[in-house]
């Protein structure tokens, strides 16, 4: 069982940015697919941003450009750092990691951003 938690979230204006941290209760290197997602009223949980455990990286094209997300492995933490916020990112944001010896998928708990325009 792998534990997340998400932590970062807040209200910020439009334009501002926030850094959003996902600490796993395992090392980062038991894990491949690192990623967040975010769910907003009435839609459908989508992908914002993803790590390999090679470092590749993968945006929504939403975010591109304004979205940035990095592994710190020492710390075993995923980060979403999120600049030039716009009120259409305000959802919860998820993190979700799967584990390299069982291909398992967890998710956190969640932690909401809200942009006011």
């Amino acid at each position: 069982q792998v534990q997340l938690v998400e932590s970062g979230g807040g209200l910020v204006q439009a334009g501002g940015s926030l850094r959003l941290s996902c600490a796993a209760s395992i090392s980062l290197f038991s894990l491949n697919d690192m990623g967040w997602y975010r769910q907003a009223p009435g839609k459908q949980r989508e992908l914002v941003a993803s790590i390999t455990s090679g470092g590749s990286r993968n945006y929504a094209d939403s975010v591109k450009g304004r979205f940035a997300i990095s592994r710190d492995n020492a710390k075993n933490t995923v980060y979403l750092q999120m600049n030039s916020l716009k009120p259409e990112d305000t959802a919860a944001y998820y993190c979700k990691v799967r584990t390299t010896y069982d291909y398992k998928s967890y998710w956190g708990q969640g932690t909401q951003v809200t942009v006011s325009s």
